[in-house]
């Protein structure tokens, strides 16, 4: 008989082992920080890393590795990294502007095309030249010097007192709503915060970074993830930032400056107020691109919209359409998903998946060719695309009278090589997204890509059957799409409709919670649904049927009084 292996108590090893996804193991001291091990890596100095997935959790780089564990290094590449990145630059940026401006308030606004946040400078009309560069200065000398960015956790009433002593009062607004007894924040030399979610361990890791001023203010650029060590130029966006501006003074006006305010609306009951003029402000603007339309007719006589997912495409398009419908215009709806052509000659991405989204999927000759003939009145066969067996078949004849506006809506809307034939001074275009969001607070912003995420996560579920864990799966290749066919197009619109409602994430909180608890631990889903979960946390939600039944938002949440109407009935 064999000799038993005796199973026996013994003392825990000194050292621990991690185990990275492609095979390799390191083995260092119990309790030494995840950063130590991850300098060991051949791949430290290539992109930064600047945190790492234990165990199916996201850690901090100064987490110790207590016990043996699975880990994965994050860097900026990474959507993760990125956040923890750009976390710690804005971190960076404040101590930095409090130091050369202690008397001036700074507010860190929204991003802009290419990387970057807009910052604005209250207590002065414009800053200098020279006072931005001071300020990027300090920031250079702080990365230089590799000082420690510390991690604490103090009770709430330690935060609301050191708050008071700063006067953020949107932070001790925020504070009001708070359901745990106790906040983590972030110490740098003297200057402390509370920012939502983690950062680097010293200002060290934090080198690629530029100050841009612009008339207003200075955006603070970073890196992209498609090019994580240098910056990208930055481009124009004059249309987008006066949309941008524009709604941050609205929000002024209605005095909701920030989540904690709109949790005071809510529980002050003032919501059905700010509710009925958010809504309002949507129909003035469409009215508005509406009567820019009408004024130039005949001259136009296609109308082309394009945004990125979940923007409310479909439901802006059915409101335009009643709003020409008082113009006296019929507007007509070509649906550019009939012109894709055959699935055997779809092309792929990467990976060798089919890209519907490439330029290339579009039958651009037919597109081009129908409207033509549209446009002169002439009797179409149009196209109907069977998604069935890949294929395009015969679809109805249709001719238009000389009222007609034809509308579509598609990812290629506003790039110019879409109709090149077409005469370009026939077309309206229109691009809408979800622009602005309201933020937690002046250094924590919500991004607006994570309030559209959840507009989708909540309308696939009920609409497609898809949970939570798939649409955020499917999320990083819609992104992928949007940024090379969508953005940087952006500024050829001659309207931008921005669909955000100040009061959207308090709506959508009550159906997205749910989902996102469902997704299974471990996954990359559930980090991400953690993460939007942790800042969903701060609203208080509002009931359903306060939302209007013709809202953009009622195509995410259902219930829509526009889901039966159909834009081609009024031809």
């Amino acid at each position: 008989m064999n000799a038993q292996k005796i199973i026996q108590i013994e003392n825990p090893r000194e050292t621990v082992e991690i185990y990275l996804p492609d095979g390799r193991t390191y083995e260092g001291m119990r309790n030494t920080p995840i950063w130590e091990f991850m300098k060991a890596l051949p791949e430290w100095d290539a992109i930064p890393i600047v945190g790492a997935v234990m165990d199916g959790e996201l850690r901090e780089l100064t987490y110790p590795v207590k016990k043996d564990s699975n880990v994965k290094p994050v860097n900026i590449s990474d959507s993760d990294g990125s956040k923890i990145y750009r976390r710690s630059l804005v971190f960076l940026l404040q101590a930095s502007f409090e130091d050369v401006f202690p008397e001036m308030e700074l507010t860190v606004d929204y991003s802009v095309p290419s990387g970057g946040y807009f910052c604005r400078v209250h207590g002065v009309e414009l800053l200098s030249t020279e006072q931005v560069e001071r300020v990027e200065a300090r920031m250079h000398d702080l990365v230089q010097e590799d000082l420690p960015i510390k991690r604490e956790v103090v009770s709430l009433d330690e935060a609301r007192a050191y708050f008071k002593t700063k006067h953020y009062d949107d932070k001790l607004q925020l504070l009001k709503y708070r359901n745990k007894p106790d906040l983590v924040l972030y110490q740098l030399e003297k200057h402390r915060d509370y920012h939502h979610g983690y950062m680097v361990p010293s200002t060290g890791f934090i080198k690629v970074f530029e100050l841009v001023p612009v008339e207003e203010g200075f955006i603070l650029q970073y890196p992209r993830r498609s090019t994580p060590t240098k910056l990208l130029p930055m481009p124009q966006y004059t249309k987008l930032r006066g949309i941008f501006h524009q709604y941050g003074d609205w929000l002024s006006n209605l005095g909701i400056g920030s989540v904690g305010t709109l949790n005071d609306a809510i529980l002050d009951r003032g919501i059905h107020e700010i509710i009925l003029v958010s809504e309002a402000l949507h129909e003035q603007k469409i009215s508005d691109i509406a009567t820019q339309i009408a004024n130039s007719k005949p001259e136009k006589k296609l109308v082309l919209i394009s945004g990125p997912s979940s923007s409310g495409k479909t439901t802006f398009s059915k409101r335009l359409a009643i709003q020409l419908l008082t113009h006296g215009i019929k507007p007509f709806a070509l649906e550019m998903d009939n012109y894709f052509v055959d699935r055997d000659k779809t092309p792929k991405d990467k990976d060798g998946n089919l890209n519907f989204e490439a330029f290339e999927a579009i039958n651009r000759n037919a597109l081009e060719r129908d409207l033509l003939a549209l446009m002169k009145g002439m009797p179409v066969q149009l196209p109907k695309f069977n998604f069935h067996d890949g294929v395009s078949e015969p679809g109805e004849v249709v001719v238009l009278s000389q009222d007609q506006v034809v509308i579509m809506e598609g990812i290629h809307g506003l790039n110019p090589a879409l109709l090149p034939q077409f005469p370009a001074q026939s077309i309206f275009r229109i691009y809408i997204s979800c622009l602005t969001q309201l933020n937690l607070d002046r250094f924590n912003r919500i991004s607006t890509t994570d309030t559209r995420m959840l507009r989708r996560v909540v309308r696939d579920s009920w609409a497609r059957s898809f949970s939570a864990q798939r649409t955020i799966s499917m999320w990083e290749s819609v992104r992928r799409g949007e940024r090379e066919y969508i953005f940087p197009y952006q500024e050829n619109a001659d309207a931008i409709f921005n669909s955000a409602l100040v009061y959207e994430l308090a709506a959508l909180y009550p159906y997205a919670e749910p989902l996102l608890r469902q997704i299974p631990f471990g996954t990359e889903e559930y980090r991400e649904a953690k993460r939007l979960l942790a800042f969903l946390n701060w609203f208080i939600p509002i009931d359903q049927e306060l939302i209007p039944d013709n809202s953009i938002l009622r195509e995410f949440v259902g219930g829509s009084v526009l889901a039966d109407f159909k834009i081609w009935n009024h031809s």
